[in-house]
Protein backbone atom coordinates (compact mmCIF):
# COMPACT_ATOMS: atom_id res chain seq x y z
CA UNK A 1 0.00 0.00 0.00
CA UNK A 2 1.79 2.98 -1.25
CA UNK A 3 0.49 5.97 1.60
CA UNK A 4 0.62 9.49 0.26
CA UNK A 5 0.83 11.39 -3.14
CA UNK A 6 4.23 12.53 -3.40
CA UNK A 7 5.87 8.92 -2.38
CA UNK A 8 3.16 7.56 -5.34
CA UNK A 9 4.70 9.62 -8.15
CA UNK A 10 8.33 9.05 -6.55
CA UNK A 11 7.76 5.47 -7.52
CA UNK A 12 5.62 5.65 -10.63
CA UNK A 13 8.70 8.14 -12.05
CA UNK A 14 10.98 5.20 -10.70
CA UNK A 15 9.34 2.43 -12.48
CA UNK A 16 9.05 4.96 -15.69
CA UNK A 17 12.78 5.66 -15.12
CA UNK A 18 13.75 1.62 -14.74
CA UNK A 19 11.22 0.93 -17.84
CA UNK A 20 13.19 3.43 -20.15
CA UNK A 21 16.64 2.17 -19.19
CA UNK A 22 15.09 -1.46 -19.89
CA UNK A 23 14.01 0.12 -23.23
CA UNK A 24 17.66 0.90 -24.05
CA UNK A 25 18.99 -2.88 -23.22
CA UNK A 26 15.82 -3.83 -25.43
CA UNK A 27 16.74 -2.05 -28.43
CA UNK A 28 20.69 -3.54 -28.39
CA UNK A 29 18.38 -6.89 -28.21
CA UNK A 30 15.85 -6.02 -31.38
CA UNK A 31 18.65 -4.96 -33.28
CA UNK A 32 21.21 -8.18 -32.45
CA UNK A 33 19.20 -10.95 -31.33
CA UNK A 34 17.24 -11.88 -34.83
CA UNK A 35 21.11 -11.21 -36.32
CA UNK A 36 21.69 -14.16 -33.18
CA UNK A 37 25.14 -11.58 -32.06
CA UNK A 38 25.46 -10.87 -28.62
CA UNK A 39 23.09 -8.54 -26.61
CA UNK A 40 26.03 -7.89 -24.54
CA UNK A 41 29.51 -7.14 -26.67
CA UNK A 42 30.86 -5.16 -28.99
CA UNK A 43 29.16 -1.96 -26.65
CA UNK A 44 26.57 0.14 -28.49
CA UNK A 45 27.82 1.57 -31.34
CA UNK A 46 26.42 3.41 -34.45
CA UNK A 47 25.10 1.22 -36.68
CA UNK A 48 26.16 2.68 -39.56
CA UNK A 49 29.50 4.33 -38.94
CA UNK A 50 30.20 1.96 -35.90
CA UNK A 51 31.36 4.44 -33.92
CA UNK A 52 30.96 3.52 -29.96
CA UNK A 53 27.94 5.24 -28.54
CA UNK A 54 29.87 7.50 -24.95
CA UNK A 55 27.50 7.03 -21.63
CA UNK A 56 26.31 10.75 -22.41
CA UNK A 57 24.97 9.60 -25.64
CA UNK A 58 23.20 6.79 -24.18
CA UNK A 59 20.68 8.10 -21.62
CA UNK A 60 17.28 6.84 -22.42
CA UNK A 61 14.99 9.48 -24.38
CA UNK A 62 17.13 12.21 -23.30
CA UNK A 63 20.02 11.80 -25.21
CA UNK A 64 17.92 10.98 -29.06
CA UNK A 65 16.32 14.33 -27.79
CA UNK A 66 19.51 16.44 -27.38
CA UNK A 67 20.95 14.52 -30.60
CA UNK A 68 18.02 15.67 -32.02
CA UNK A 69 18.02 11.73 -33.93
CA UNK A 70 21.16 12.00 -35.63
CA UNK A 71 24.27 10.12 -34.63
CA UNK A 72 26.93 12.38 -33.16
CA UNK A 73 29.69 10.88 -35.09
CA UNK A 74 28.40 10.85 -39.09
CA UNK A 75 25.40 12.57 -38.01
CA UNK A 76 23.07 9.89 -39.65
CA UNK A 77 19.78 9.97 -38.44
CA UNK A 78 18.73 7.38 -35.73
CA UNK A 79 15.49 4.98 -36.27
CA UNK A 80 12.74 6.89 -34.47
CA UNK A 81 11.93 3.48 -33.06
CA UNK A 82 14.70 3.58 -30.46
CA UNK A 83 12.93 6.26 -28.94
CA UNK A 84 9.40 4.58 -29.04
CA UNK A 85 10.97 1.40 -27.26
CA UNK A 86 12.26 3.14 -24.74
CA UNK A 87 8.88 5.58 -24.38
CA UNK A 88 6.30 2.84 -24.32
CA UNK A 89 8.58 0.65 -21.88
CA UNK A 90 8.74 3.70 -19.45
CA UNK A 91 5.04 4.08 -19.88
CA UNK A 92 4.30 0.06 -19.67
CA UNK A 93 6.58 -0.36 -16.02
CA UNK A 94 4.92 2.60 -14.75
CA UNK A 95 1.29 1.65 -15.65
CA UNK A 96 2.19 -1.73 -14.22
CA UNK A 97 2.72 -0.31 -11.15
CA UNK A 98 -0.05 2.32 -10.71
CA UNK A 99 -2.30 -1.59 -11.41
CA UNK A 100 -0.07 -3.83 -9.56
CA UNK A 101 1.86 -1.59 -6.39
CA UNK A 102 4.37 -3.09 -4.59
CA UNK A 103 5.00 -6.98 -4.78
CA UNK A 104 6.67 -9.43 -6.18
CA UNK A 105 4.27 -10.19 -9.18
CA UNK A 106 4.83 -6.78 -9.88
CA UNK A 107 8.63 -7.72 -11.43
CA UNK A 108 6.68 -10.85 -13.15
CA UNK A 109 4.48 -8.44 -15.01
CA UNK A 110 7.80 -6.16 -15.91
CA UNK A 111 9.47 -9.40 -17.68
CA UNK A 112 6.01 -9.76 -19.50
CA UNK A 113 6.09 -6.68 -20.87
CA UNK A 114 9.48 -6.44 -21.59
CA UNK A 115 9.69 -9.95 -23.44
CA UNK A 116 6.33 -8.54 -25.52
CA UNK A 117 8.08 -5.04 -26.42
CA UNK A 118 10.87 -6.93 -27.73
CA UNK A 119 8.99 -9.42 -29.67
CA UNK A 120 6.31 -7.29 -31.01
CA UNK A 121 9.14 -4.70 -32.52
CA UNK A 122 11.65 -8.25 -34.01
CA UNK A 123 8.22 -9.51 -35.48
CA UNK A 124 7.47 -6.29 -37.43
CA UNK A 125 11.15 -6.12 -38.76
CA UNK A 126 12.07 -9.34 -39.24
CA UNK A 127 8.49 -11.46 -39.51
CA UNK A 128 9.96 -13.54 -36.65
CA UNK A 129 9.54 -14.39 -33.20
CA UNK A 130 12.81 -15.76 -31.80
CA UNK A 131 12.62 -19.46 -29.36
CA UNK A 132 15.09 -17.32 -27.08
CA UNK A 133 12.46 -14.97 -26.26
CA UNK A 134 9.24 -17.08 -26.37
CA UNK A 135 10.72 -19.82 -24.78
CA UNK A 136 12.89 -18.34 -22.49
CA UNK A 137 9.44 -16.29 -20.95
CA UNK A 138 7.69 -19.91 -21.19
CA UNK A 139 10.29 -21.13 -18.04
CA UNK A 140 9.94 -17.69 -16.62
CA UNK A 141 6.44 -17.49 -16.40
CA UNK A 142 5.74 -21.46 -15.13
CA UNK A 143 8.57 -20.51 -12.69
CA UNK A 144 7.31 -17.21 -11.45
CA UNK A 145 3.79 -19.26 -10.57
CA UNK A 146 5.42 -21.86 -9.12
CA UNK A 147 7.43 -19.29 -6.52
CA UNK A 148 5.34 -16.00 -6.46
CA UNK A 149 1.49 -15.22 -5.36
CA UNK A 150 0.42 -14.68 -8.68
CA UNK A 151 -1.18 -17.64 -10.54
CA UNK A 152 -1.09 -21.42 -9.36
CA UNK A 153 1.35 -23.46 -11.29
CA UNK A 154 -1.21 -25.92 -12.38
CA UNK A 155 -3.05 -22.32 -14.34
CA UNK A 156 0.10 -21.81 -16.10
CA UNK A 157 1.04 -24.82 -16.87
CA UNK A 158 -2.71 -25.41 -18.50
CA UNK A 159 -1.94 -22.24 -19.81
CA UNK A 160 1.27 -23.57 -21.73
CA UNK A 161 -0.44 -26.57 -22.85
CA UNK A 162 -3.62 -24.67 -24.13
CA UNK A 163 -2.08 -21.87 -25.58
CA UNK A 164 0.27 -24.04 -27.71
CA UNK A 165 -2.52 -26.18 -28.42
CA UNK A 166 -4.79 -24.52 -29.62
CA UNK A 167 -2.97 -22.33 -32.28
CA UNK A 168 -1.11 -25.09 -33.34
CA UNK A 169 -4.62 -26.88 -34.16
CA UNK A 170 -6.27 -23.74 -35.60
CA UNK A 171 -2.67 -23.67 -37.87
CA UNK A 172 -2.60 -26.97 -38.77
CA UNK A 173 -6.69 -26.68 -39.97
CA UNK A 174 -5.79 -23.96 -41.93
CA UNK A 175 -2.54 -25.86 -43.47
CA UNK A 176 -5.06 -28.07 -44.93
CA UNK A 177 -7.66 -25.82 -46.02
CA UNK A 178 -5.68 -23.62 -47.86
CA UNK A 179 -2.76 -25.82 -48.96
CA UNK A 180 -0.38 -22.94 -47.56
CA UNK A 181 1.28 -21.77 -43.83
CA UNK A 182 -1.09 -19.25 -42.17
CA UNK A 183 0.51 -19.25 -39.12
CA UNK A 184 4.67 -19.28 -37.92
CA UNK A 185 5.65 -21.91 -35.09
CA UNK A 186 6.19 -18.33 -33.14
CA UNK A 187 3.54 -17.09 -32.91
CA UNK A 188 2.09 -20.47 -31.65
CA UNK A 189 5.11 -20.30 -28.63
CA UNK A 190 4.56 -17.13 -27.96
CA UNK A 191 0.46 -18.15 -27.07
CA UNK A 192 1.91 -20.69 -25.21
CA UNK A 193 4.10 -17.96 -23.44
CA UNK A 194 1.07 -16.13 -22.81
CA UNK A 195 -0.46 -19.09 -20.90
CA UNK A 196 2.28 -19.30 -18.63
CA UNK A 197 2.57 -15.51 -17.57
CA UNK A 198 -1.14 -15.40 -17.11
CA UNK A 199 -3.01 -18.90 -17.21
CA UNK A 200 -4.87 -20.73 -19.20
CA UNK A 201 -8.11 -18.50 -18.28
CA UNK A 202 -6.35 -15.84 -20.53
CA UNK A 203 -6.37 -18.02 -23.38
CA UNK A 204 -9.46 -17.77 -25.41
CA UNK A 205 -9.66 -13.91 -24.65
CA UNK A 206 -6.37 -13.03 -26.09
CA UNK A 207 -7.14 -15.12 -29.14
CA UNK A 208 -10.34 -13.19 -29.62
CA UNK A 209 -8.83 -9.69 -29.39
CA UNK A 210 -5.74 -10.32 -31.17
CA UNK A 211 -8.01 -12.03 -34.15
CA UNK A 212 -10.35 -8.60 -34.05
CA UNK A 213 -7.11 -6.50 -33.86
CA UNK A 214 -5.75 -8.81 -36.36
CA UNK A 215 -9.04 -7.67 -38.72
CA UNK A 216 -9.18 -4.27 -37.61
CA UNK A 217 -6.08 -3.61 -38.62
CA UNK A 218 -4.92 -5.77 -40.85
CA UNK A 219 -7.51 -6.03 -43.72
CA UNK A 220 -7.46 -2.45 -44.23
CA UNK A 221 -3.53 -2.61 -44.21
CA UNK A 222 -4.02 -5.28 -47.08
CA UNK A 223 -6.18 -3.04 -49.41
CA UNK A 224 -4.19 0.09 -48.48
CA UNK A 225 -0.90 -2.16 -49.55
CA UNK A 226 -3.08 -3.50 -52.63
CA UNK A 227 -2.38 -6.97 -51.53
CA UNK A 228 -4.71 -10.09 -51.54
CA UNK A 229 -4.91 -12.44 -48.74
CA UNK A 230 -1.98 -14.25 -49.20
CA UNK A 231 -0.16 -10.86 -48.02
CA UNK A 232 2.09 -11.72 -44.53
CA UNK A 233 0.81 -9.37 -41.68
CA UNK A 234 2.71 -10.61 -38.69
CA UNK A 235 0.11 -11.48 -36.05
CA UNK A 236 2.81 -10.95 -33.03
CA UNK A 237 2.31 -7.61 -32.70
CA UNK A 238 -1.36 -8.61 -32.34
CA UNK A 239 -1.11 -11.24 -29.32
CA UNK A 240 1.19 -9.01 -27.41
CA UNK A 241 -1.11 -5.85 -27.69
CA UNK A 242 -4.12 -8.51 -26.78
CA UNK A 243 -1.78 -9.88 -23.63
CA UNK A 244 -1.35 -6.26 -22.44
CA UNK A 245 -5.24 -5.88 -22.72
CA UNK A 246 -5.91 -8.57 -20.67
CA UNK A 247 -3.36 -7.89 -17.96
CA UNK A 248 -4.32 -4.58 -17.03
CA UNK A 249 -7.84 -5.49 -17.67
CA UNK A 250 -8.55 -9.46 -17.88
CA UNK A 251 -10.77 -9.28 -15.06
CA UNK A 252 -13.34 -6.95 -15.92
CA UNK A 253 -13.42 -8.21 -19.29
CA UNK A 254 -14.03 -11.69 -17.75
CA UNK A 255 -16.78 -10.26 -15.67
CA UNK A 256 -18.37 -8.59 -18.66
CA UNK A 257 -18.06 -11.99 -21.01
CA UNK A 258 -19.21 -14.15 -17.80
CA UNK A 259 -22.46 -11.27 -17.37
CA UNK A 260 -23.37 -12.14 -21.09
CA UNK A 261 -24.96 -15.38 -19.69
Amino acid sequence: MIPNVATQMYWYGFAFVLGAVIGSFLNVCIARIPEKKSVISPASHCPQCSMPIRWYQNVPIFSYLWLRGRCAGCGLPIPIRYLLVEVITGILFAYVFVVFGIQWATLLCWILVALLIAITFIDLDHQIIPDLLSISGIGIGLTGSILLPWIPWTDSLLGILLGGGLLYLVALGYEVLAKREGMGGGDIKLLAMLGAFLGWQAIFPVVLISSLLGSLIGIPWMFFKKQDSTFAIPFGPFLAISALIYLFWGGMILRWYLGLF
